[in-house]
């Protein structure tokens, strides 16, 4: 299991960064005054220049991927309810998200800020489980049917 998490942080690691530089790009466009906005600017503030605070954020946005990537191991842990499964992954991510977050100024750094970034956070994450929720319970369904239908065929 520990060879698969590896493979898994491998791959997540360069689709994290893909991702980090597809949200600068359209938050660039969204501004729409020409300029390319890497990084948020308090990040470039912290850290002094814009190349240190682009590295940095690319850093963290490979061990983002990574992590999340890592972290879907978990819904192949068979002898685990669904239950377990989800709350364990969302342990796992919140854990390594709202670190990353907060330091690449992805947040405002207050109160509201937190609860905000927590309560968005928390609202992506259950459409998006409820859509896999879902999307499975349907596929089942399906497979059942045709069991049953292949069942009926047999008779």
């Amino acid at each position: 299991m520990k060879k698969k998490v590896a493979i898994r942080c491998l791959i997540g690691a360069p689709i994290g960064l893909v991702i980090s530089n597809l949200i600068a790009i359209v938050v660039s466009l969204i501004v729409g005054d020409g300029s390319f906005y890497a990084v948020a600017p308090e990040l470039i503030a912290d850290y002094g220049t814009e190349i240190n605070a682009v590295l940095l954020q690319t850093i963290c946005s490979l061990l983002y991927g990574a992590a999340w990537a890592g972290a879907s191991i978990i819904w192949e842990v068979d002898n685990w309810s669904i239950l377990r499964q989800t709350i364990t992954h969302l342990i796992i991510c919140s854990l390594c998200t709202f670190p990353i977050a907060y330091f690449m100024r992805w947040m405002n750094h207050s109160v509201f800020g937190i609860l905000s970034y927590f309560g968005i956070f928390f609202a992506i994450y259950f459409i998006i489980w409820m859509s896999q929720y879902m999307a499975i319970k349907k596929r089942i369904q399906q497979i059942n049917s045709e069991i049953q239908k292949n069942n009926y065929m047999d008779k």
